[in-house]
């Protein structure tokens, strides 16, 4: 049964909710400069801005109380900064979450629903993130994996053209350059490697590399920057050097603990993990062994420590040139990840593993060392950092300031947070999350309900029961009222 203290924050769930997304009405909104000749529209002392994606990142870190992973870079800007506990992507897919975060637009049945997701395409006009900063006298810089596709809105919002290691080469001869292959995986599609090898072999070393370089460029200067950095790993496949993989003995590696379909959960909540099945030595259907199992979750561990080292070199250059002092930092994953929770590995699903990813703030002016519990989701992230800077926020946002929180660790955030994919709708409230798929005329097909103070995995579907009815259908008006909105 319910407790009163939910049945109390319930009831105001659909007004207070409604008023947090009452911006979802469609919208319609009214040459790359060199580095040097950017100017700057703010007169005291504007912060810079270190933007920092990571693709596929759970919050199985350090700070978030997994020690598990070894990720002490992570774990150091956290104890310096702003860990959210719950913070919720909107969709659970690179491309549509990254148009979705730049644009502070929620994805929509017409807008952001895929990875190949295009702002250009789907919110067209719309003054996005970096561009905000652009216009308002800051150098922008797009390095590594930002969007997915990174000839996406490349000429608003950037000072200089997106830089990629992938647009340095080309051919056979060229991937090889980029990525580190063993002989044997040549032409070949392992969903992992391991090689002994330095850091700059792979995609997210030379990343590193070029963004470090870029910085002492930006030093040199006086003008404040936004500079957004986009690690590929721990995406699959999982590629690192040796190194990383050696700081973990895969026979002591765990399972998760619950790896079962949910009891009376729907079949539209399941899917074949796709993704994964398209690499050799991947069954196309059917469990995995606990053999490759436990060499993908080893895979992805050292995937995230060698991420993490890359993310302590970057932080570290900071530091050096003294630009820390006057940088806001702001790391992110673009969703969650499955690593056999529930029977499903990657993402494209609406479980809490897949929607709730890390997201750690660090501002220089504001005592850090706190972990903030209250709701947020990624859509605040535009408004939150234009209010950090001083600037004035555009009308089209979505998304709601989470600046409040870091003012006062222990305030509320949001009385619930939404997320879609496909044709399901998601919400998260005080202590549950609640899934509900629909039809193309609007009529409800499926449905899902988690206690997560009482059941964290998910183990069991209770949106059936008949003691939870009313609460659903307080959930359910809710759901359709944003979609009404929309």
């Amino acid at each position: 049964m319910m407790t009163n203290r939910n049945m109390v924050s319930v009831s105001t769930i659909k007004s207070r909710f409604v008023k947090h997304c009452a911006l979802l009405l469609p919208v319609v909104i009214i040459g790359c400069n060199p580095i040097q000749n950017a100017t700057s529209k703010n007169k005291d002392n504007p912060p810079n801005i270190l933007f920092i994606a990571v693709d596929d990142l759970r919050p199985e870190l350090g700070c978030y109380g997994k020690p598990q992973i070894l990720s002490p870079n992570i774990d150091k800007l956290a104890a310096q900064g702003f860990l959210f506990e719950n913070a919720y992507c909107n969709i659970p897919v690179c491309g549509a979450s990254r148009a979705s975060i730049l644009t502070g637009l929620r994805p929509n049945p017409n807008r952001f629903l895929a990875h190949n997701s295009y702002i250009d395409k789907d919110a067209p006009g719309v003054e996005t993130l970096p561009e905000l900063f652009k216009n308002n006298g800051y150098i922008t810089l797009s390095m590594g994996k930002v969007l997915h596709n990174w000839e996406d809105d490349a000429l608003q919002s950037w000072t200089e053209a997106p830089w990629n290691p992938k647009l340095l080469v080309s051919g056979s001869a060229g991937r090889k350059r980029l990525n580190y292959q063993r002989a044997e995986n040549t032409n070949r599609r392992p969903p992992y490697e391991r090689a002994d090898v330095a850091d700059s072999a792979y995609h997210d070393g030379k990343l590193t590399n070029k963004v470090i370089k870029k910085l002492g460029l930006l030093a040199e200067g006086e003008k404040p920057f936004f500079m957004a950095v986009g690690f590929v790993k721990p995406h699959l496949p999982f590629n690192a050097p040796a190194k990383y993989w050696d700081l973990y003995d895969s026979k002591a590696l765990q399972f998760p603990e619950f790896m079962k379909y949910p009891e009376n959960a729907p079949e539209e909540s399941h899917h074949n993990s796709s993704e994964l099945r398209t690499y050799d030595g991947i069954p196309s259907k059917g469990p995995i062994t606990d053999e490759m199992a436990r060499t993908l979750i080893h895979g992805y561990y050292a995937c995230t420590s060698y991420i993490d080292a890359q993310i302590g070199l970057i932080v570290n250059e900071l530091e050096t040139l003294k630009l820390k002092e006057n940088t806001i930092i702001v790391l992110w994953g673009d969703h969650g990840w499955s690593l056999g929770e529930h029977g499903l590995w990657c993402k494209h699903s609406t479980y809490n593993v897949a929607m709730k990813a890390p997201l750690i703030v660090y501002v220089p002016s504001k005592k850090g060392g706190h972990k903030v519990s209250g709701l947020v989701e990624f859509v605040d992230m535009y408004p939150s950092l234009v209010e950090l800077s001083g600037l004035q926020k555009p009308s089209h946002l979505q998304g709601k300031s989470f600046t409040h929180l870091l003012d006062n660790p222990n305030r509320m955030g949001k009385d619930a947070v939404y997320g879609r994919w496909k044709n399901s709708d998601f919400m998260r409230t005080d202590g549950f999350s609640y899934t509900e798929w629909f039809s193309e005329n609007g009529k409800s097909q499926a449905r899902m309900l988690y206690n997560l103070d009482r059941d964290p995995n998910e183990t069991s579907n209770l949106a059936e029961l008949p003691e939870h009815q009313q609460y659903v259908k307080r959930l359910s008006m809710a759901l359709k009222e944003i979609r009404k909105i929309e």
